[in-house]
This record gives structure tokens, sequence and C-alpha cells, in this order.
């Protein structure tokens, strides 16, 4: 049996025109989280101008219901050179919110992606000032299945943050009531 060759027809289908998005959101910082490129897709989907992000700390997209321990997680993979990849759910210069998996390398100053430094043997703290610049994140949209479960979970740890808490602000007080 033979199969019928496909016959190219010269009409482009773009991926969005598919259901699907081709757009990266893109970030760059310096070792200290200091945006220093944003993608186009980046800055419209946070509703933040080149100026508003470039040179401001990565946290400022960051929602408060996310738990510091997922910062914390982030921040210790990245420094020891680690890949990190993660659910964030990101506050928009509008209020709303979006989530998304992100996937975090180190750099170095050619901006290539460094593997991991653990791995080679020297002291991570001498690596991470002599060889890190800086880290790419690289974000895909994930699944409403993800998402359910990503706040499940982080539901649980912002409830345990906000019980250590001595003072709660009254939108922490609001929170806490509904987790």
């Amino acid at each position: 049996m033979s199969k019928k060759p496909i016959i190219p027809v010269w009409e482009e289908i773009t991926l969005e025109q598919s259901g699907l998005d081709a757009r990266a959101l893109i970030t760059r910082t310096d070792k200290n989280g200091i945006i220093t490129f944003a993608s186009k897709a980046y800055r419209d989907m946070t509703c933040f101008s080149k100026d508003e992000l470039i040179g401001r700390s990565h946290s400022v997209v960051r929602h408060p219901f996310m738990p510091k321990a997922v910062f914390k997680q982030m921040w210790d993979a990245i420094k020891d050179g680690k890949h990190f990849s993660g659910m964030v759910m990101n506050l928009r210069k509008d209020g709303k919110y979006y989530w998304v998996e992100v996937n975090i390398d180190a750099i170095d100053k050619e901006g290539n992606i460094i593997s991991s430094l653990a791995s080679i043997g020297e002291k991570t703290e001498k690596r991470y000032n002599n060889e890190i610049e800086g880290f790419v994140a690289i974000r895909r949209e994930p699944s409403r299945s993800e998402i359910n479960e990503a706040i499940k979970y982080y539901k649980y740890l912002k409830k345990e943050e906000l019980k250590k808490k001595n003072f709660l602000k009254e939108w922490e007080k609001e929170i806490l009531k509904v987790l």
C-alpha cells in the first residue's frame, strides 16, 4: 500500500491560529534578581512597560498569595547553579493574576546557561561569586490540573506561614479565613 505524498500549500497557519501560544515569557536578571531583560510577551502579560521592569527587583510581580518558602527553595537552587522549575502565581500591574510554570537557570557573563555547579566539587559560594552573572527564566502556561495542585499545596504553605506571624495585615486575615 503506497502513501499519498503531502502536497505543500503556500498558506501559513500560526501557532496562535491553531490555538497554541508561541510567545515566550522570558526574563533575565542579575544575580540579585534585578531585571535586565523582559520579553515583549512578558511585558504584555504583566502590563508593565520595559522602563517599569528593567532595573527593578523581579519581586515586582510577586503575588502576596505566594508562600515565601517557594521563593526560598528557588533561590537556594539557582544560587547553587541548579535548575529550578516551579509553579508561580504572579501579580499584574492591573491587580489581576496569572499562573506560570517557570524554569530558571543560572547564566555566565556571556549569557550561557551554567549546568549544576554543585556537582563540580568547588565551593558553591566561590562559583556563585565568580561565574554566575545572573539568571534566565522561561515560562509556560500550566494546565488547569497543575494549577489546582499548586493552589492546594500553596494554600497549606501560606496558612502555616501566616499562623507564625505576630501581626497580620487586613488582607492576610481575609486570606487566612478562606484557607
